[in-house]
């Protein structure tokens, strides 16, 4: 079995239809300002890839900042995705929990043999994402997050 190598959560991650009502929605209930909403980068700066493909889906993000986790909502923009899989099929819905990771490259097949396949994956500035599909073994996606040093 592959360990992560780690067991601090960073993020939990929510696909909304409508981001600007839910970031409101989450700003009230928490006493937060309502956080900026940013979109991902495009295909050709964030490689995206949906099940091993080229994709050209891009999200809608918000972040609030809980301490040692974040909580993520995204708003899916086009297809195909992860993100609007799980928007489609469960509705507005729980889509990850995130883990800081280091050493991705060697973590993504161990996981695969483990049954637990990296269905989507993408540059951001400063590091790269991984959504592992861990859904049959978990009850959940996993992200891992790697920051370059």
């Amino acid at each position: 079995m592959t360990t992560l190598g780690t067991t601090t959560v960073t993020q939990v991650a929510i696909v909304v239809r409508d981001i600007e009502e839910k970031a409101r929605a989450w700003a009230e209930v928490l006493g937060l300002p309502v956080p900026r909403v940013i979109i991902t980068d495009p295909e050709e700066i964030a490689q995206t890839r949906y099940n091993g493909q080229p994709s050209t889906a891009r999200a809608k993000l918000a972040f609030f900042d809980l301490g040692q986790v974040s909580l993520e909502l995204i708003e899916p923009i086009g297809e195909p995705s992860t993100w609007n899989d799980q928007l489609v099929q469960h509705g507005e819905s729980l889509h990850h929990i995130a883990f800081q990771v280091d050493g991705m490259a060697r973590l993504l097949p161990l996981l695969a043999d483990d049954g637990m396949p990296t269905v989507q994956k993408g540059e951001y500035t400063g590091g790269r994402y991984a959504y592992v599909d861990a859904t049959a073994r978990l009850g959940v996606t996993l992200e891992l997050l790697e920051n370059d040093q």
